[in-house]
């Protein structure tokens, strides 16, 4: 087997279907932490982000890469076909192992909001970081999400994103072998 070309998932049918439940579920319930597991991940992926692309990614979702994610392109190329594109505003998924300047990725339209990115971002940890509060769709009371990672002025920069609606970038942040979601219509603050 050639460097960079680990296997995906151990049994991709299940696997990804696994994951696919973990993403829609983080999506609908935002902050809430899911696993995702049965992928060996390539340097620098953890498990959860290796699985969210394997499950997302395919052959007609361009992929934005950060330099520091750019590391897996060979892996992602063979197991999902995705087409790497250079500019972040051609994407339709970005991968990236710090958040990238969401005002440089499609945000969508009035006409069609579904043409937007969703970021896939690697941070450290869920245990460890700075406190949120979550509030909006999906959320019967405010829900807080620790992050470890996230810029000093995410609260800003996501402030900036969810004015956008219905346009706005979707975020799934990935740490070892869990994952959750902050979807555009998600409010947050600092706790």
């Amino acid at each position: 087997m050639n460097i960079g070309l680990e296997a995906g998932f151990a049994d991709p049918v299940p696997d990804a279907q696994r994951c696919f439940r973990a993403v829609l579920d983080a999506m609908a319930h935002p902050g809430r932490i899911a696993h995702a597991a049965g992928v060996t991940a390539p340097y620098p992926l953890g498990t959860a982000a290796a699985a969210v692309v394997l499950t997302l990614v395919d052959h007609e979702t361009p992929l934005w890469l950060d330099s520091d994610a750019a590391t897996a392109r060979q892996w992602i190329e063979f197991h999902c076909g995705a087409p790497v594109v250079a500019d972040p505003a051609a994407c339709g998924f970005a991968l990236a192992l710090a958040l990238p300047d969401l005002r440089r990725l499609p945000a969508g339209s009035h006409e069609s909001p579904e043409t937007s990115a969703t970021v896939i971002c690697q941070v450290a940890s869920f245990d460890t970081g700075t406190a949120y509060r979550l509030s909006g769709p999906g959320l019967r009371e405010p829900a807080v999400l620790t992050v470890q990672d996230l810029p000093r002025d995410f609260v800003s920069i996501w402030r900036r994103n969810h004015a956008l609606f219905p346009r706005g970038i979707d975020l799934i942040l990935c740490a070892g072998d869990r994952l959750t979601a902050l979807p555009r219509t998600v409010a947050i603050e600092e706790v």
